[in-house]
């Protein structure tokens, strides 16, 4: 029976942009599902909660977890929640578990709050669940400087457009590395792809472990 690997999605978004990254985790042997949860009009501990649903009704002797941006709050929050979980490992990318100046931002007004709905709620301002090392973590910044971050005041280098990478900085976390992508750019690269593979399978990033990839391009 194939490993599984949940993808969690980010604020706005409903999955289907991760469709390169699953292609390539597929072709790398695994089997993948997507879930898709309300970002807006529930929290992340409320997704969380579907989330382990939706885990829970997976067949999968191993199940692993690569969450972009909001979806990683989700993770943390599931794991808080609900710790006994199948062994597997976990990839955040891009997530801001440190809290977002964007959603700050957007929240310090009328006119924008309205745009991040319930994701605030112990989550992109930074009260989330802590980390509490039950598996191996690893994260994955982008520093390709383009994203909504520009417009609404500016980021702390180095940044992804949209999230700082310390932003992403997250205490227990096995590995982590950066990678010249902008926030949705994370989604696409297939740097970035080989590396979450490769995490999935050693537990570490980095080209020394990268012989235990076989061809994953499909």
């Amino acid at each position: 029976m194939k490993e599984a690997v949940i993808l969690v999605h980010g604020i706005w978004m409903n999955g289907a942009e991760m469709w390169r990254l699953r292609q390539f985790i597929k072709a790398a042997g695994y089997e993948c599902y997507r879930f898709k949860y309300p970002s807006l009009k529930k929290s992340p501990e409320e997704n969380a909660s579907q989330l382990n649903d939706f885990v829970q009704s997976i067949d999968a002797p191993v199940k692993h977890f690569v969450c972009h941006s909001l979806g990683g709050l989700v993770l943390l929050h599931l794991f808080d929640k609900y710790p006994f979980q199948k062994p597997g490992r976990i990839v955040f990318l891009g997530s801001p578990v440190n809290g977002s100046a964007v959603a700050y931002r957007l929240n310090s007004t009328r006119l924008t709050r309205w745009m991040l709905g319930k994701s605030i709620e112990h989550g992109l301002l930074g009260d989330r669940p802590v980390w509490l090392r039950s598996r191996d973590l690893g994260v994955i910044a982008g520093t390709l400087p383009v994203g909504i971050g520009l417009l609404v005041g500016g980021l702390d280098a180095p940044h992804d457009g949209t999230v700082s990478v310390e932003e992403t900085y997250l205490g227990g976390a096995t590995d982590s590395i950066t990678h010249p992508a902008s926030h949705l750019g994370l989604l696409y690269s297939k740097d970035v792809a080989t590396q979450v593979v490769t995490f999935l399978r050693a537990g570490k990033f980095g080209d020394e472990v990268t012989n235990l990839l076989f061809d994953a391009t499909g």
